[in-house]
């Protein structure tokens, strides 16, 4: 099998979703530095900024159906890497102008989180016309490794670039992105079938068929049980979000500045070399075991965490060593459970499997954020920290009743015995999904 790094396609993809995660890893620190220093914003406002970043998510079940019906899903993924471009741009212009308000940045995260949403929505069927099945997980290692890389590098070029320039200016960095990842995907066409015809009222239809996708999920034993694990894995994971990471490392371990920013980056090397192993650890073990190590190695880190103290040095070196641990199970568990997503689902549902998952996966996000800081206020910080490791180690149980475990290929992906699970989904002109059993 060649490298897909042979694959000129291939590569002006990666490089498009390379290029735009380096970007925007600047704007993660610049747009919050533009609320707190250019607008003065309260803390409530900031968590507003936040919350509105995240909510297209919510959204995800319908967009996901809405793309399925698009004919032309790579010409949608350029008009979105131009949108947020372009709402991006309208920061540095308002701010040369004097007249940049909060209102304004609330809508450019939320209209670029509705881009963003949407555009992962039209990529999912593309990655399937663009990579072979057999190399599902070396094209999700790679990308992973790029968004690794992001995490490693970008925070401190943004930094230095929102010191250097100013955050509004430093914006445009993001929005250059954008406009690099449109021009890549525009040399790169890739052959795309017609969608099925809706039946219908166009809303009634929507609906239907976001349905079919969230549907489709539920009854499929394989993305039922991972959807079931990693949402679980979501919600105690963000009871300790970043926010309270730092928290915990500043008023329990007395860390300053520096040491916590380098105790985050450590975190982010351990997911770029998680992602380099995955593939490796796949072979060895096969795939759905590499899905559950990830599932118990991702949280399982956060109660080495709970435990540092002593000197300063001492607990630099446990949360650094806690935080390289989660960013390896991180990345053992998302490449090979997306390879075996990818591998399940059909192409006429993948944008809407997509919506579904976004909605539950990343709709719990904020909700474990706002338990985490009741569970810290109520209980401590340390307490939070092994309620984290021991309630997101047990989302593993999803798993083990599911086929996932003995799965070791992806040619085994559709496998299952005839009376018990769902293994075929087709969807006719009307957009009605009918399910039938293997046999």
């Amino acid at each position: 099998m060649s490298s897909l790094w042979r694959d000129r396609r291939f590569v002006r993809y990666w490089a498009s979703s390379a290029v735009s995660q380096f970007g925007d890893r600047v704007s993660e620190v610049a747009v919050p530095l533009i609320a707190v220093v250019v607008l003065d914003a309260s803390a409530g406002q900031v968590a507003t900024l936040t919350a509105l970043a995240w909510a297209p998510n919510l959204l995800a079940l319908v967009l996901g159906a809405w793309v399925d019906g698009r004919a032309r899903k790579r010409r949608l993924l350029v008009f979105m890497d131009l949108v947020r471009a372009g709402v991006l741009l309208s920061l540095p212009v308002a701010h040369l102008w004097g007249s940049i308000t909060l209102g304004q940045l609330y809508a450019v995260v939320l209209l670029g989180g509705l881009a963003g949403v949407t555009a992962g929505c039209a990529w999912q069927p593309l990655f399937a016309r663009i990579v072979p099945r057999s190399s599902y997980v070396e094209a999700n290692s790679k990308f992973s490794m790029a968004r690794s890389a992001s995490f490693v590098a970008g925070p401190a070029v943004g930094g230095g670039l929102v010191q250097a320039l100013s955050a509004p200016v430093a914006v445009v960095a993001d929005a250059l992105s954008f406009l690099v990842s449109a021009l890549l995907l525009g040399r790169a066409p890739v052959e795309e079938p017609a969608p099925a015809t809706r039946s219908g009222a166009a809303v009634s239809a929507l609906l239907r068929d976001a349905g079919d996708g969230l549907l489709f999920v539920l009854r499929h034993p394989v993305l039922r049980a991972g959807l079931a694990c990693s949402t679980t894995i979501n919600f105690f994971t963000f009871l300790a979000g970043s926010g309270m990471v730092v928290l915990f490392a500043d008023r329990e371990l007395r860390l300053g500045p520096g040491a916590i920013g380098l105790t985050l980056g450590v975190g982010a090397a351990g997911s770029l070399v998680g992602a380099l192993t995955a593939p490796w650890l796949s072979r060895r073990i096969g795939l759905g075991r590499c899905v559950a190590v990830g599932a118990v190695l991702f949280p399982a880190p956060f109660a080495l965490a709970a435990v540092a103290g002593g000197p300063v040095w001492a607990g630099a070196v446990v949360l650094g060593a806690a935080q390289f641990l989660v960013g390896l199970g991180v990345m053992w568990f998302d490449v090979p459970l997306n390879s075996l997503q990818a591998a399940v689902t059909p192409d006429p549902l993948r944008s809407r499997v997509t919506g579904a998952y976004s909605t539950v996966n990343y709709g719990i996000r904020p909700l474990g954020a706002l338990a985490g800081g009741v569970l810290a206020t109520t209980v401590g910080l340390r307490a939070t920290l092994v309620t984290v490791a021991v309630g997101g180690a047990l989302s593993v149980l999803w798993l083990l009743p599911s086929p996932i475990p003995a799965i070791r290929l992806l040619a085994e992906a559709d496998e299952w015995p005839t009376s018990s699970w769902l293994t075929e989904a087709a969807v006719d002109g009307g957009g009605t999904m009918k399910h039938r059993g293997r046999g």
